[in-house]
């Protein structure tokens, strides 16, 4: 598989008012992300609110977004969970078909120790015909995914390919750029620091922000790659607080609240989420309307 580089995003599940999933705003949204240059979708993440769908929607959500796509961007399946035997067994009932491969999240709430995590990934890797995306998020899953441990998978496991860092810690994620395979690719997993991430070695990011701004966000990588510092540099920051501000009250109400801004898609989620406040929406709103054109 060609190696998964540049901006790609993790899609939300629009929802309607009556707490359906809203499959026309989906597809707005793959739309408006394929228009923007995205060079990859991550379906069914942690952003997508996956806890809360039941398993007929997901299968209903996996099957419709590559028949939107139509095989123009490379498309990502979320598939994580903190029981590692369900986890395995359910890779033959989930419809994967025209997806390139799987972003897993360490296991949540279990706070397993190194060698869990490690056995826990080697278990889906012997098991999935996919490459594996790794995702380390430790605020969210309580425990963090050492560059050891992530090392010691990416040179195991040939389709253990790449990994989704949103530690925020820059020595851990340099210990993996500096020791990995030259194939596996480090992705940003926090859109505020995706710039200084390309800057020690990472080749991409798996954004949020950029579903809904997504000619301004790639062209931060797409400037960095080119060698244009200043100019990823600028876009950065040109976004910056408007990145910085989609998660005051957390994820994804925030960028539920800009994408209705646009006319995306409503800004309706499922709890225990909630949407976002008056005051929240209206920031967004003029900082959206602050951006440079």
């Amino acid at each position: 598989m060609k190696a998964l580089k540049g901006t790609g995003v993790a899609l939300v599940t629009p929802f309607k008012s009556n707490g359906e999933v809203d499959f026309q705003g989906l597809e707005n949204l793959i739309e408006h992300g394929i228009r923007g240059g995205l060079d990859f979708m991550v379906v069914l993440g942690t952003t997508g609110e996956t806890p809360t769908l039941s398993e007929d929607e997901q299968h209903e959500i996996f099957k419709f977004v590559p028949s939107v796509v139509k095989g123009r961007i490379p498309l990502v399946a979320g598939h994580g969970g903190n029981d590692t035997k369900k986890l395995v067994e359910s890779l033959d009932k989930k419809p994967f078909e025209g997806y390139n491969a799987l972003l897993s999240a360490s296991p949540y709430y279990n706070k397993p120790s190194q060698e869990g995590i490690y056995s826990h990934y080697a278990a889906l890797a012997k098991a999935s015909h996919l490459p594996i995306i790794l995702y380390n998020v430790p605020g969210r899953t309580g425990s963090n995914v050492t560059a050891q441990t992530c090392l010691k998978l990416a040179h195991e496991f040939e389709n253990v390919v790449a990994m989704k860092e949103a530690s925020g810690n820059l020595n851990q994620m340099m210990e993996i750029v500096a020791h990995k395979p030259n194939d596996f690719v480090l992705l940003s997993g926090d859109d505020a620091i995706s710039l200084p991430i390309y800057s020690i070695g990472g080749e991409g990011v798996i954004s949020v922000i950029a579903q809904a701004l997504p000619k301004q966000f790639c062209s931060i990588w797409n400037h960095f790659k080119s060698g244009n510092l200043a100019d990823a540099q600028k876009a950065h920051y040109e976004v910056l607080e408007i990145t910085n501000a989609i998660y005051d009250e957390g994820n994804p109400t925030g960028i539920k609240a800009l994408l209705e801004h646009l006319q995306i898609c409503g800004s309706d989620l499922r709890l225990p989420a909630m949407k976002a406040s008056p005051a929240l929406s209206q920031k967004i709103l003029q900082l959206l309307k602050n951006l440079p054109s």
